[in-house]
């Protein structure tokens, strides 16, 4: 008999538990027709900006446009050095390309795949060299877990730039006690619906303690709109959140504490089940992660991955090429020690399946063709 397939995310689990809930938020949208910054789309700022305990949420169509909106609001452009890791998807660098700013790419840490303060060190003394004008740091929470916030603030601070957090994959992790959301000047947050708190769409949010920030970001995701929407201050985005994806992230914000939960617990099995087969995940001291991924890193992960297809076991690469050598970017600078650390990690990543729903068997069945498939 065959074995039942296994989800690599299983939302329809999350839908099952959530049951009519969903419907009904979204008929209520229906209903009051105000499809576009209706009033969940308010509730939702207020509730998670709460959960975080920071003081502003901007709410906004993806988290690409939360991170490109926050460095418009501070005026990134031509000239001006981000500095973003090698390690991450295309988003955390095409928005500081798309101000007319020069990304700058650091390695990252060999255990927590997060950006490397010595890096960042590196690249800010490359980018003076190359008469560019440091800003901005964007570290990236890594498959949910955040980064060396203190040590990399610490290195910001020395160089007066301002920190922006890519907490796309991380919503709900912390740090030392604090949420997510409360680290460095800005935090920006995706709810594309692989996420830990995704919606049935794309989505996104800014959250800041900085008042001026929140209200220039609102006036730039409604095209820099002024007093009313025909006198526009800036130029701008159309860059809001629907308002059927705000009712379904209220619905979803019910569950999410528990759903944090259940990732770590499924998160401590994988790691008993496998750590003496693969290089399995390092937390940072006093982390909390959101496990938007479990990532295994694999000595010929590409045969590996082939032979897991082969028994039934879905798995993805991310990512199977450092930013800093993707087409676009090659050209880009970078630390003058260059990403080893990111070129290796792209060769040797591989994400097992990850859920809130997961259940054991199924995990130990995955563990027993990990292990198959590493020792054939």
């Amino acid at each position: 008999m065959t074995a039942p397939p296994i989800a690599f995310i299983d939302l329809q689990a999350q839908r099952t538990r959530l049951g009519a809930k969903i419907d009904e938020a979204i008929t209520r949208v229906l209903d009051h027709g105000r499809f576009i910054m209706g009033p969940e789309v308010h509730e939702l700022e207020a509730r998670l900006a709460t959960f975080a305990k920071a003081n502003h949420c901007v709410s906004c169509s993806s988290g690409t446009d939360a991170l490109l909106l926050i460095l418009m609001a501070w005026e990134i452009g031509p000239g001006d050095a981000v500095f973003v890791p090698a390690m991450t998807f295309a988003a955390t660098a095409e928005v500081v390309s798309l101000t007319g700013a020069t990304p700058v790419f650091t390695d990252v840490l060999n255990d927590t795949f997060n950006m490397d303060p010595a890096s960042l060190e590196d690249a800010i003394a490359v980018a003076r060299a190359g008469d560019l004008t440091p800003r901005v740091v964007i570290p990236v929470d890594l498959f949910g877990q955040p980064a060396d916030y203190p040590g990399l603030q610490d290195v910001a601070d020395s160089h007066g730039l301002r920190l922006l957090a890519d907490a796309a994959q991380s919503y709900g992790a912390s740090l030392d006690g604090k949420r997510v959301g409360l680290f460095g000047d800005a935090t920006a947050v995706s709810f594309f619906p692989a996420k830990p708190l995704g919606c049935y769409g794309d989505g996104g949010a800014v959250l800041t303690d900085d008042a001026g920030l929140a209200q220039k970001m609102r006036s730039l995701r409604v095209h820099g709109q002024g007093g009313n929407k025909y006198d526009n201050v800036a130029v701008g985005l159309n860059a809001r959140l629907d308002t059927i994806q705000a009712a379904v992230l209220l619905q979803k914000m019910e569950i999410f504490e528990d759903e944090i939960e259940r990732r770590q617990v499924i998160a401590d099995r994988y790691t008993d089940l496998l750590a003496n087969v693969a290089v399995t995940p390092k937390v940072l001291s006093g982390a909390v992660s959101a496990w938007a991924q479990y990532t295994l890193r694999i000595q010929g992960r590409d045969a590996v991955q082939g032979r897991l297809k082969e028994a039934g076991i879905p798995t993805a690469v991310y990512y199977p090429m450092a930013l800093s050598d993707q087409t676009a970017y090659r050209d880009c600078p970078r630390a003058a020690a260059g990403t080893p650390v990111s070129q290796a990690l792209s060769r040797e990543v591989l994400s097992l399946p990850m859920h809130p729903y997961l259940e054991a068997a199924d995990q130990e069945r995955v563990a027993g063709a990990v292990k198959d498939a590493v020792n054939p």
